[in-house]
């Protein structure tokens, strides 16, 4: 695949979306137009991919117009602090794509303040009796979900600023606990586990956002792919790697049947055929972090099944129009619910993949 070419087009979409939306933050584009998640909810947890486009295309092409936009919603993320209970589990969503990524490239200090406040939100939801960190708020004191796999880096990034083991301990028992009751023998896994939050003991895996109780839910299984290697980035630990190679054995198996681009459920029914290209984007940026971690002898099913997902999405799914807002089509939010739209966090997994193809990418986790 010419995967500076597919940049080359990147670019000039991102650019012309960066002059048009100004202070905007974008999440689904409709007809071709993104609304402003600032008039929904500040605090919603897709809002920091945006910038975190962003901060990528400002690290690899050094345009200030990009840094400008980044850290105008980074500014807006002040309000939502100051309101803490509105945030969940995914604050590494929200905070690793603005105030740690500024505070990475930039050495700005109140990015770093940000991104340690964040961190101490998270890490206060731990539950110790479980040994996870809890989901969502209200009556889910007792559930864990496998999108928290993403957040925990949070933590590790926060754990070594500090130079305090206790965050880096909190992520290692949440990834411990998803190995042991998230993944599944055969590599897939549940979107969640409810434990009672008095004694840790499991009580059921309800269906999510996927097709139902025991189905595969595909960006459930991307999370799982990315997120357990991005574990063993950040710990070694070899167990990490291994739940991070079987939950891709499965997703490259089931994508492998469907022209390398994932259903939205592998375990759903044939009709109607449901998409989620997100699923496909972060899964790929999941199966190039492995193909790092591997030995030499076996990179290759990882980096050559990251490429043809990556080719496939870019053949079949993708709007290249400046003039339109999103670039990702056909991704999905949940089974039965906004299927077949343009959703920004597939943009960002798209652009982190191909950049990390073209060894310009800015390690964000």
């Amino acid at each position: 695949m010419d995967a500076e070419k597919i940049f080359k087009k990147m670019e000039a979409k991102i650019h012309a979306e960066c002059l048009r939306l100004g202070e905007r933050i974008p999440y689904i584009a409709e007809n071709g137009t993104y609304s402003d998640m600032r008039d929904v909810k500040l605090s919603w947890w897709t809002n920091g991919f945006w910038p975190g486009i962003l901060w990528q295309m400002y690290q690899c092409t050094g345009d200030s117009a990009y840094k400008t936009a980044a850290e105008h919603t980074e500014q807006e993320f002040d309000k939502i602090l100051e309101h803490f209970e509105a945030l969940h589990h995914d604050v590494g969503f929200l905070f690793l794509h603005t105030a740690v990524a500024d505070y990475r490239l930039t050495g700005n200090p109140k990015s770093r303040t940000r991104g340690l406040h964040a961190a101490n939100i998270l890490a206060g939801r731990f539950n110790p009796a479980g040994n996870y960190i809890r989901a969502w708020n209200e009556d889910k004191t007792g559930w864990m979900i496998v999108d928290c796999l993403m957040n925990v880096p949070l933590l590790y990034w926060a754990g070594r600023e500090l130079k305090d083991p206790r965050f880096e301990e909190i992520a290692r028992r949440h990834t411990d606990t998803a190995v042991k009751y998230l993944q599944r023998p055969d590599g897939s896994c549940n979107h969640i586990a409810v434990f009672d939050p008095l004694t840790g003991e499991p009580l059921e895996f309800p269906a999510g956002q996927g097709y139902a109780e025991g189905s595969s839910w595909s960006r459930g299984q991307a999370w799982s792919v990315y997120g357990f290697a991005l574990g063993y980035r950040h710990t070694g630990t070899k167990e990490y790697l291994e739940a991070a190679k079987r939950a891709a054995h499965y997703f490259i198996a089931n994508v492998a049947c469907t022209g390398f681009v994932s259903l939205l459920d592998f375990r759903a029914p044939e009709e109607p055929v449901c998409w989620d290209t997100s699923a496909a984007a972060c899964a790929a940026c999941g199966l190039l972090e492995i193909a790092q971690a591997v030995d030499e002898n076996e990179k290759f099913l990882y980096q050559n099944s990251a490429e043809r997902i990556l080719e496939a999405l870019e053949e079949k799914h993708c709007c290249w129009d400046t003039e339109k807002d999103g670039i990702l089509q056909d991704g999905s939010v949940a089974y039965g619910k906004q299927v077949h739209v343009p959703l920004i966090y597939g943009d960002y997994f798209f652009l982190e993949g191909i950049l990390r193809l073209l060894g310009k990418d800015f390690m964000i986790w």
